[in-house]
């Protein structure tokens, strides 16, 4: 028996506490989560997953763990992805989920209307603005959820910037918030960064909750500024290693 993964105490801890903000993390999970989908068959890019029907509804099946889908289905051919492209697949073909099937703790059957409701969470893209900055402040206390919603979402940005810092904002006008100034960004990482912090938001249950965020060189006023009175937050840097396959290459459902 195999050690219960992060998708099975998320999902656990929603089944005892039955709290939203508990839900919600589990779908955070989902949505990071390498999965391996059950096919039928394969043709290079084009994949056929296996299908059942529940009462009417049919289902895709996918595995947190190949030993998972194995003990389910015997050797068979799988593709591997991305819990979130999984998600915008089957909400695209109108399918549902059927999630570590067995014995597993997390096994459940996820309903083409949660399929679509992650897919369009995750799709939503956070708006550009432009705002004249009057005061940086520190960011005084912050929700234990989202502080762990950023460290979780934050923690998978390997590499994209070298450090950011979290602090509280007054603007020209008036208008009050929280910025959060990512400093050395790898030119072309800016949306997937701006992409996290709002998903931070949305699975932490913050989402009518705001959180600018900002791209600095190191050597700008503002950075510095920042860094005196921010929350700082390390950023993960990559190790030296191999090429490392990414979950995120899709294939595509026939």
């Amino acid at each position: 028996m195999t050690d219960p993964t992060p998708l099975d105490h998320a999902h656990l801890n929603a089944e005892q506490t039955g709290t939203d903000a508990a839900r919600l993390t589990f779908f955070e999970r989902l949505a990071e989560a390498e999965l391996h989908l059950l096919l039928d068959a394969e043709d290079g890019d084009v994949v056929t997953p296996r299908l059942f029907d529940v009462d009417g509804t049919r289902y895709a099946l996918a595995f947190d763990l190949p030993d998972r889908l194995t003990a389910f289905a015997g050797p068979a051919d799988a593709a591997t992805l991305s819990g979130r492209r999984l998600a915008a697949m089957l909400a695209s073909e109108g399918l549902g989920l059927g999630l570590n099937l067995d014995d597993a703790p997390s096994a459940q059957l996820l309903e083409p209307a949660a399929m679509v409701w992650l897919s369009d969470t995750l799709a939503h893209a956070p708006e550009e603005a432009e705002q004249k900055i009057e005061e940086v402040t520190s960011p005084g206390q912050l929700p234990e959820a989202l502080l762990t919603a950023l460290d979780t979402k934050l923690g998978l940005a390997v590499g994209l910037a070298r450090t950011g810092y979290l602090a509280g904002v007054s603007y020209a006008g008036g208008a009050k918030g929280h910025i959060l100034g990512f400093v050395d960004t790898i030119p072309g990482a800016e949306t997937d960064l701006a992409r996290a912090v709002s998903e931070a938001l949305v699975f932490s249950g913050l989402d009518a909750g705001q959180i600018d965020v900002t791209f600095l060189r190191a050597q700008q006023p503002l950075a510095a500024t920042l860094a005196r009175h921010g929350l700082r937050i390390d950023m993960p840097q990559p190790q030296a290693s191999g090429p490392v396959r990414d979950p995120d290459a899709p294939p595509r459902l026939k």
